[in-house]
């Protein structure tokens, strides 16, 4: 294996060991709901308009941080969200899927317009971008950790891999497990959607 696949899959294991921590820790503490995640942001989406933390009202959503370059997990969690939220069936009216970016400087509003719109992605998915503070401060909010690591004159990005489901308001719930098959994936939804 040559040095840069084996730093690709020392930061693709970092990544998957910084999410599966960070769900360890909002997983085991009830108490994390609802302020210790999340909070105001001005980002725009995939059509150039500008958004705010407002997009979470009103729907329960799935925040997942990401981005379009990203070989395995991103496309990997979006397609699992993407079955998951057609077996929800009538309730997927009731639900979202925001995808944010954490490679503000590759992927503006375009390339999340044309990233998304794979056919086995979640339909509607709104995809997030902005300046490198601003997404440094959602991030920050979501206790997301990412980092830039170059890799033969480019760069992948190292970063967590939590999905974050939101309430209604706007309030942190609890982590999604989407290592598993998207109908348990659906089945964590049906059950916070219920008060359960």
């Amino acid at each position: 294996m040559n040095w840069w696949r084996w730093r690709a899959a020392a930061a693709t294991a970092l990544a998957l060991v910084a999410a599966l921590l960070i769900w360890k820790s909002l997983a085991g503490r009830p108490d994390a709901a609802p302020s210790a995640v999340g909070g105001p942001f001005h980002l725009v989406d995939q059509t150039g308009a500008a958004v705010d933390e407002s997009l979470l009202r009103g729907k329960w959503s799935a925040v997942f941080f990401g981005y379009t370059y990203c070989p395995d997990v991103c496309p990997t969690t979006l397609a699992n969200l993407g079955q998951a939220t057609g077996d929800l069936g009538a309730l997927a009216n009731r639900f979202q899927v925001v995808f944010i970016t954490v490679d503000p400087e590759r992927d503006t509003p375009r390339a999340l317009r044309t990233y998304l719109a794979s056919p086995t992605f979640p339909k509607g998915v709104r995809g997030l971008t902005g300046s490198p503070t601003q997404i440094a401060t959602v991030a920050r909010a979501y206790r997301v950790y990412y980092q830039k690591v170059p890799a033969g004159g480019t760069y992948s990005m190292d970063h967590s891999a939590v999905v974050y489901l939101m309430d209604p308001r706007g309030r942190f719930v609890r982590p999604l497990d989407v290592g598993v098959a998207p109908a348990e994936v659906a089945r964590q939804i049906r059950t916070a959607m219920s008060g359960a």
